[in-house]
């Protein structure tokens, strides 16, 4: 009897070190660390990070066209700090910067077709545009947002919320997590332009959003899409005579270098937010998934904490490099000039479109 107790605690003892040693592995999330997540969970809390997680360990890729130096590839960068020390380093983010996964458009194509490529990605809210996402448009309608203090007051709203469920409850697959920006979004151009009367017959990339496309059109030049990568040589060979981007974003990205008059008529907030493919947050527990979200919220608070000042940094760097910029102190003619297409996009969500004017209150 002696000798069969002496045999059992061996074989228990024996069993207990196999299934600890098959803790780090999984099938779970685009990638895995060979690491076991229990040695992830004591360096998280050696470095006195977040609340305790279980899970495997799971890589997940952040898609991002800007670079990493850029104004949002400051704020993935943070939330991918902030993502790894509340998950205790069960969760890890992989930030592919500079459009090397593609255009937004792309990525999103490959996200509403669970490609699987990639997990998390910043988006610009107008590209929601071209997926029925009608609620998501209001927030991209041209002259709408009066400061930035507007913008962030409404993402506390129902509303936003609304938005940011929206793709999901469309069926895309993809799950809004939480608001960035990127700053008002001006006109670019190789050429002087001095107001809207000189906008008349220039060829002005934009994506393939109808809106940002019909905007364009109405203030009377010619809308041309173009890829975003190929927009810096498309203003070289003379494609395009400019562009439209947020003031920090157009220096970030170089076009100064070849389109140095900037028209400052903040047609637009760049609104943006970050898009998980529904798939990948079924592979992560409900700890990891609130670490990501608290996460997100963290990185909102970020974001604008350091967007005014970004934009103001760049517009005195681009004044010192001999880029000329217009203030457009009256934006009544483009308001004007712009009217049937608010109407027709906020036919029917006429209350909705109210309650963001309202939050400028």
């Amino acid at each position: 009897m002696k000798n069969r107790k002496i045999v059992a605690l061996f074989m228990t003892a024996a069993l207990a070190v196999t299934m600890l040693a098959g803790c780090g592995k999984s099938d779970s999330g685009s990638a895995q660390t060979e690491e076991p997540a229990a040695e992830s969970g004591e360096e998280a809390a050696e470095s006195g990070s977040g609340t305790q997680t279980s899970g495997d360990a799971v890589i997940l890729t952040y898609a991002e066209v800007n670079s990493a130096d850029s104004l949002d590839g400051k704020v993935a960068a943070f939330f991918k700090e902030k993502v790894e020390e509340l998950s205790n380093g069960t969760v890890s983010i992989d930030i592919q910067a500079s459009g090397v996964l593609g255009t937004e458009n792309d990525i999103l194509d490959g996200m509403t077709t669970n490609s699987g490529t990639v997990d998390l990605c910043r988006i610009s809210i107008f590209d929601l545009n071209n997926y029925a996402c009608k609620k998501a448009s209001l927030m991209g309608l041209p002259f709408l947002w009066e400061s930035r203090d507007h913008y962030w007051k409404f993402t506390e709203t129902d509303l936003a919320q609304e938005i940011l469920d929206e793709p999901s409850a469309n069926g895309l697959g993809i799950q809004g997590l939480f608001y960035m920006e990127e700053g008002f979004r001006n006109y670019f151009f190789v050429d002087e332009v001095k107001g809207i009367e000189d906008l008349a017959g220039r060829k002005i990339r934009v994506s393939s959003d109808p809106i940002l496309t019909q905007m364009t059109d109405l203030l009377g030049a010619s809308a041309t899409v173009v890829s975003f990568n190929e927009l810096y040589s498309s203003l070289q060979s003379g494609v395009v005579d400019g562009g439209d981007q947020p003031t920090a974003l157009y220096e970030s990205n170089a076009f100064h270098e070849v389109a140095p008059y900037l028209l400052k008529d903040q047609h637009t907030l760049s609104a943006s937010e970050v898009v998980m493919s529904e798939a990948s947050m079924e592979k992560l527990t409900e700890e990891q998934m609130a670490a990501i979200k608290e996460a997100g919220a963290l990185t909102s608070a970020y974001c604008k904490e350091i967007s005014a000042q970004e934009e103001a940094d760049s517009e005195k760097r681009l004044t010192e490099a001999g880029v000329t910029i217009v203030e457009v102190t009256d934006q009544t003619p483009y308001r004007t000039a712009c009217e049937s297409l608010i109407a027709n996009y906020t036919d029917g969500l006429e209350n909705e479109y109210q309650q963001i004017l309202d939050c400028a209150k």
